[in-house]
């Protein structure tokens, strides 16, 4: 065996042991992406701003995004195709892109997307007694966080004429008089920062395989060129 398919072996290996990383690390965003979904369907009528609704939509693109990239990189290495692997390196090129930016403008704009999230839920508000999903999401919002309002709870004055929802009261009666002060959307959100940090990590995890995967890709394509060179 020449020097050139030696390397071509070694590289073809490692890029397959990567990407087999890379698609479990697909699978478990998700899972999470799943479970996080089927943890928060009762707040499913709320608008999509609601940060644990959010957090969940992205896992699962983030997931499935990162599966599909994953097998296609495992195939190209073991059918040791420059097409299969070229095609591999500029999704997963773009995939690290988008994630780049993303986290950038998370951060950057986050007050703005703060502010755009709580009048949405707000504008919602104004609907809650004709739209019984709405209704029900609410309801289960304040009973699960034991919370009143998007930001205060007289969020609500102008909706039900100064009165508040049964849910905003630790016993549910029909006249809630004086409701639980802490608001909805910072104790949601304060919820998602509590279970995101193994996330996070996991996330920092698959961007580190994300950038080897890259790195291994092109040292591939380049074997397959000299092993093709040799042969001739």
């Amino acid at each position: 065996m020449s020097v050139s398919r030696r390397c071509l072996c070694c590289v073809k290996y490692l890029m397959f042991v990567f990407n087999l990383i890379f698609w479990l690390g697909g699978c478990g965003l998700f899972g999470v992406g799943v479970w996080l979904s089927f943890t928060q369907a009762a707040f499913s009528s709320l608008p999509l701003s609601f940060p644990s609704l959010s957090a969940a939509n992205l896992l699962l693109v983030a997931g499935g995004i990162t599966m599909v990239t994953g097998f296609l990189g495992c195939l190209g290495a073991l059918k040791e195709q420059r097409c299969l692997l070229f095609m591999f390196f500029v999704i997963l090129l773009l995939l690290v892109l988008t994630e780049v930016t993303l986290v950038l403008v998370i951060h950057i704009f986050s007050d703005k997307l703060d502010d755009k999230a709580q009048n949405d839920l707000k504008e919602g508000m104004k609907i809650y007694n004709s739209e019984p999903g709405l209704k029900k999401s609410w309801d289960n919002v304040q009973k699960m966080f034991k919370c009143c309002g998007v930001t205060d709870k007289k969020d609500w004055n102008e909706v039900l004429n100064g009165t508040l929802p049964s849910s905003c009261c630790s016993v549910g009666t029909d006249q809630c008089v004086d409701g639980w002060s802490e608001p909805c959307y910072h104790k949601a959100k304060q919820w998602l920062l509590d279970n995101i940090h193994s996330v996070l990590v996991f996330g920092v995890c698959i961007g580190v395989v994300q950038i080897l995967a890259l790195v291994f890709s092109m040292l591939m394509c380049c074997q397959i060129l000299r092993a093709e060179k040799d042969l001739d």
